[in-house]
């Protein structure tokens, strides 16, 4: 056999070739200081702010961590897991990437954690784009006013604090005063919209992310929200960005040209979470113990909720932040800050949860700084003079309550004030469309109401509800269309209100338990004036 030597000098051309090593380029740093989820590490000169950096952990995947402290001599590195296998002296490595999530369509339905990965068990998401959790909230050129409604299904808030696409709107009261269900109402009320959710949990009960998850899930909102979860047992640093990366997966859709709500609940535990990361490293403390930086915390986060102009695509993203107050004390620290950012407050009373006015909104605190601009033509049309009504009638109860006479009209005016309270009552996961809530305030406000008794009135709304769903379709759909209450539309809703009171027992025309008293107005005087008049004899004998 012959051997060529073309066919050698090709064979240990290949092998020489394949002897090259790749040279692996990585700056890295030694852990100098570990422990509560915080490491001090020395020799990464050249890390940026906020970005990725790993720590390898022999025979399991790489613990990742946050750069936030750039100092002369070292850098703070919030961990973004579990300290407990990172040691003094274990290197750090770059990774050259800011902190970002993956967004995109996959996400829907999912419930994910702070980082972007799945906690859900349905598997993994397939998603081949990021974003970076930090943005810079776009310029005043590429927004416009707010001026589309986004319903709550919640009559209270749509009729006096509306919310519109592109603002923020601050949730605000004492612990358990239905802070989160409104909140819910109002993702629950987008699954038949247009409007892709975003709900974030911050430092709760893993329980109650659960509970939230099924509700979506029973009422059929789960497919177009996506939930972003960092608990209470999660480390601080997960708390600390759950915010900005929900609103990241958010701004994804937003540059799409589609409509976003993002529900932050809540910001006091971000804003504590963020505290205790800065106490850590060694922040100077300020006010309450909070660093300087507090306010730039939440502004850089709800200045990012926009309403972009046509010509940029006319997206929106609404934010809903939740803030928890203690006592009623509104003027503490971190919620004045919200309030100073946000457009608007909605205000949760204890004493009115415990009286049973649910949803507990304090209509005097509670206001909307966009106003009717986010409000349909027919809920502005009736709600204009409700909250003036509402204060002059609270105004009126705390009088009455020194047991004075009243006159008739006062009488009436507080009539209708209980009865105006008890309609904007609303169950919880039973948000209303607009059409239903027109009628529903329209009642109270037109004295449809006025011989109903008031322990009837919620079941007076859900049957004449009913009763225009099967006999006044044409109507509802009028109202629908047309999007404003006309004189015929009036006369249509006074027509088939009066045909309803005919067949309601709760009225003064039907005998029986429940029947309310007649109106004063209704009550005639005797055509002879001494007719029904009492005799000098009869009285006297009355009085012994």
């Amino acid at each position: 056999m012959q051997i060529k030597p073309e066919e050698v000098s090709a064979i240990i051309r290949k092998q020489i070739e394949s002897q090259g090593k790749a040279v692996d380029m990585a700056e890295v740093g030694e852990v100098v200081m570990v422990g509560d989820s915080v490491a001090r590490v020395f020799g990464l000169e050249k890390v940026m702010a906020m970005e990725l950096v790993e720590f390898p952990v022999e025979g399991k995947e790489p613990v990742m961590g946050m750069v936030l402290n750039l100092e002369e001599q070292s850098v703070g590195i919030v961990i973004l897991g579990s300290d407990e296998s990172i040691k003094e002296g274990y290197q750090v490595r770059r990774t050259g990437k800011i902190i970002s999530v993956p967004v995109g369509d996959a996400l829907l339905g999912r419930v994910v954690d702070s980082l972007g990965r799945p906690i859900d068990g349905k598997g993994k998401i397939e998603s081949d784009k990021n974003r970076p959790i930090e943005r810079v909230a776009p310029g005043i050129v590429k927004r416009v006013d707010v001026c589309e409604p986004l319903q709550t299904g919640i009559k209270v808030v749509d009729a006096m604090t509306p919310i519109g696409r592109g603002q923020r709107e601050l949730i605000i009261g004492d612990r358990s005063t239905g802070k989160s269900a409104i909140a819910i109402d109002a993702i629950i009320n987008q699954r038949d919209t247009d409007v892709i959710c975003i709900y974030v949990a911050i430092g709760q009960k893993r329980s109650t992310v659960a509970r939230v998850v099924k509700t979506f899930e029973e009422h059929g909102a789960m497919d177009k929200t996506i939930v972003v979860s960092a608990t209470a047992s999660d480390p601080a640093s997960l708390q600390f960005i759950a915010p900005y990366s929900a609103c990241a997966i958010g701004e994804e859709f937003l540059e799409e040209g589609k409509h976003v709500l993002v529900v932050y609940d809540d910001l006091s535990k971000h804003a504590t979470a963020y505290r205790e990361m800065s106490l850590l490293l060694r922040r100077p403390p300020g006010r309450e113990a909070y660093p300087g930086d507090i306010f730039y915390l939440h502004s850089r986060l709800l200045e990012r909720a926009i309403k972009y102009s046509p010509e940029n695509g006319g997206g929106s993203l609404t934010a809903i932040p939740i803030i928890e107050v203690q006592a009623g004390d509104v003027s503490a620290y971190i919620p004045t800050n919200a309030i100073s950012i946000t457009d608007g407050q909605i205000y949760l009373e204890t004493n009115l949860f415990y009286q049973g006015v649910r949803p507990a909104m304090n209509v005097g605190i509670s206001v909307s700084r966009v106003g009717g601009a986010a409000q349909t033509k027919m809920m502005k049309q009736i709600a204009g003079s409700l909250r003036l009504d509402l204060a002059q009638y609270r105004e009126l109860a705390a009088f009455a309550q020194f047991g004075s006479d009243l006159d008739a009209a006062t009488q009436k005016q507080l009539a209708r004030g209980e009865r105006t309270i008890e309609i904007l009552k609303q169950d919880q996961y039973v948000p209303m469309s607009i059409e239903y809530q027109v009628i529903s305030i329209l009642c109270a406000t037109e004295g449809y109401l006025d011989d109903i008794a008031v322990e009837h009135v919620c079941q007076f709304e859900r049957e004449i509800h009913d009763y225009l769903k099967s006999k006044w379709p044409a109507l509802i759909e009028n109202m629908k269309s047309t999007g404003k209450l006309s004189d015929e539309i009036r006369k249509e809703i006074d027509v088939a209100v009066k045909e309803f009171k005919e067949t309601f027992v709760g009225t003064s025309k039907h005998s029986g338990a429940g029947a309310a008293p007649p109106r004063a107005e209704e009550e005639t005087p005797p055509e002879n004036p001494s007719e029904g008049a009492v005799s000098e004899e009869e009285f006297e004998n009355a009085t012994v």
